[in-house]
């Protein structure tokens, strides 16, 4: 039986379009692109406030936090062409809440997403012969992407769920927990552990770790 296939990531496909240098043609463009969030670039509602404190603290202190998040870096061939051409840039995504980007967006309500594009990477050109020239570093673009196309992106890859990454010693001992309540799901055995994590009434001494308990292990 052959091993399962690892699905692709889920992808934001943006149109470049890219000039070459006078009239010489473009043998070939290995292009360089870092993709930057400019959290600076918008405003926020108090409830994008809130989803956004662990990144950037208090609101008050937004004057010197709100610094520059990396959303991805790509790399991409542009084919030979003359004058000028359009190309797909193809930037892989993922719903891990452990990425800075990735909580970003989860906070946005609405609105669009301030993006800054910049270029690196090597031209080779000319006429009559071969030039190896460098993509000046001053190339760059702005981009606002609306909040609602990352959203879409979202819920066509991952219906109604949030995603997260747990080491293997956390995942042991929630596989113990479940195994031994009998749960039938993963989603019912975070809900067990969040009700038995919930505030007891006043005066009720709070139990220990329920992972610990189950498994021998502190939980990170």
């Amino acid at each position: 039986m052959p091993p399962a296939r690892t699905p692709p990531p889920p992808t934001l496909d943006s149109r470049l379009r890219a000039p070459a240098a006078a009239a010489a043609p473009a043998h070939a463009v290995a292009l360089r692109c870092q993709i930057r969030i400019e959290p600076a670039r918008r405003g926020y509602e108090q409830t994008e406030a809130d989803g956004l404190a662990d990144l950037f603290g208090e609101r008050s202190r937004w004057g010197s936090t709100l610094q520059p998040v990396e959303f991805a870096q790509v790399s991409l061939m542009v084919p030979a062409f003359t004058g000028e051409t359009e190309t797909d840039l193809v930037v892989p995504c993922t719903y891990d809440m452990d990425i800075a980007a990735t909580r970003y967006f989860d906070a946005l309500t609405d609105g669009e997403v301030p993006l800054l594009m910049l270029f690196s990477g090597t031209a080779f050109t000319g006429a009559g012969g071969f030039r190896v020239e460098p993509v000046p570093w001053d190339r760059e673009a702005v981009f606002r992407m609306p909040v609602a196309t990352w959203r879409e992106m979202v819920e066509q890859h991952f219906p109604g769920c949030g995603w997260i990454r747990l080491p293997h010693d956390t995942m042991d001992a929630l596989l113990a927990f479940r195994s031994r309540r009998a749960l039938p799901s993963w989603d019912a055995t975070v809900r067990a552990l969040l009700d038995e994590g919930a505030d007891p009434a006043p005066g009720t001494p709070r139990p220990g770790s329920t992972l610990t308990r189950i498994t021998g292990r502190t939980a990170p």
